[in-house]
């Protein structure tokens, strides 16, 4: 499966950096993503499960933030563009409900190195696996 969205140079919305590319490769389970300064990124589809910016997964409040565990072999079925500032992303875990800004987005992938080992910090913590 690959999804491709081309955005314009639109302005608005708070967004710093806009995606010229973005496309997900199932056989890497990884979204791969171009931003207008040139910068790639390819972000594994589990990354993004579990850090899917909905209530489910971020709570309202820090301190609520859920710790997914068994979500290695998660894939996306689907990219929908939200507006011009988003896309939603549908797991095969069904779930659906995080919409990811371009500005989270960048977020997640410039400071992927960080969030990926917090993330794995809280798991071997919590005695989680990241298999399902």
């Amino acid at each position: 499966m690959t999804e491709s969205i081309q955005e314009d140079n639109a302005q608005g919305f708070h967004t710093e950096h806009w995606p010229t590319d973005l496309k997900y490769k199932s056989d890497e389970r990884a979204l791969h993503i171009t931003f207008e300064n040139g910068k790639n990124f390819a972000l594994p589809a589990e990354y993004l499960r579990v850090e899917s910016p909905s209530a489910e997964v971020q709570g309202h409040h820090p301190s609520q933030k859920q710790i997914l565990s068994g979500r290695s072999m998660v894939g996306i079925m689907a990219i929908e563009p939200v507006g011009n500032y988003a896309v939603r992303l549908t797991f095969d875990d069904l779930h659906d409900t995080g919409i990811y800004s371009w500005q989270y987005l960048y977020k997640l992938a410039t400071e992927q190195e960080t969030i990926w080992q917090t993330y794995l910090d809280e798991m071997e913590k919590r005695g989680l696996s990241r298999n399902p």
